[in-house]
């Protein structure tokens, strides 16, 4: 069970830095459980977010089966997605951070 004090700290210190856009918590089915995104954008990004993940920890484990993915980061000129699939220790969570990098500074 996820500590949900524990998760209120993350997204306050999350939100804090400069350029974030939002923060996501998707469960293992895709399902968002916690956003800062509208519900349009919430549903949109945890469908592919949690596919894309899904995709690459196969890729990881396909190409060394004693290996598994620890952290996921893509960008585009307009945003940066971080995703942190083993936010918490059960791996049934993922911690999506989108940002702008153009204000991270």
């Amino acid at each position: 069970m996820v500590d949900v004090a524990a998760v209120d700290e993350t997204f306050k210190r999350l939100q804090s830095h400069k350029g974030v856009l939002g923060i996501i918590v998707i469960n293992a089915d895709g399902i968002a459980i916690r956003t800062t995104f509208d519900n349009d954008l919430t549903v949109q990004y945890a469908a592919l977010v949690s596919h894309f993940t899904v995709k690459a920890r196969s890729a990881v484990k396909k190409l060394d089966g004693d290996n598994d993915l620890k952290f996921l980061r893509i960008r585009s000129k307009k945003h940066e997605i971080m995703i942190a699939p083993e936010f918490e220790k059960s791996h049934e969570y993922y911690l999506v951070v989108v940002q702008d990098p153009s204000r991270d500074s």
